[in-house]
């Protein structure tokens, strides 16, 4: 079974934030799927989602994005059981990401937290790179590649 990173968001507004984080999943070789769910407004809607992707056994990592009052990472962690990383996006309003409303959750449910979608993606991979040897694999590649990189710089630098 292949692992899968469910794309949640809170709107279309945050396709260009779900778009990046799928992108950088692809280039680890990681299927994703781009969904758009409101907590607020499609509670029910967002439950049946989540109860389809439940009973796939596939390996999963759920992402998150919602920004303002962040319920909708909340309520996917508390009701799947599988990682979820809550991944808010940029906004103008904030001069940032509205991190606080991802930060405070209630007792028993923790979404991790990360600003950058490729970060989000880095995450997801490394989860699931537990499970998958693939995605293993690719991750230490890549970790390799930036290393060697690194590593010509700074002997170009001392010649």
């Amino acid at each position: 079974m292949k692992p899968l990173v469910p794309i949640i968001m809170g709107s279309k507004s945050d396709l260009d934030h779900g778009r990046a984080v799928s992108a950088a999943l692809d280039v680890l070789g990681i299927a994703s799927e781009i969904r758009i769910a409101s907590a607020h407004k499609v509670a029910t809607y967002l439950l049946e989602m989540l109860a389809v992707y439940e009973s796939d056994p596939s390996p999963k990592v759920y992402v998150t994005i919602a920004g303002r009052s962040n319920a909708l990472s909340g309520l996917v962690d508390g009701n799947v059981v599988a990682p979820v990383i809550a991944c808010p996006p940029y906004s103008d309003r904030f001069a940032g990401s509205d991190i606080y409303s991802s930060l405070r959750m209630p007792s028993g449910i923790a979404p991790g937290v990360v600003l950058d979608p490729g970060g989000a993606a880095l995450l997801a991979g490394k989860i699931l790179g537990m499970v998958d040897e693939d995605v293993m694999v690719r991750l230490k590649a890549r970790r390799q590649a930036a290393a060697d990189v690194l590593i010509a710089d700074d002997q170009t630098l001392r010649e």
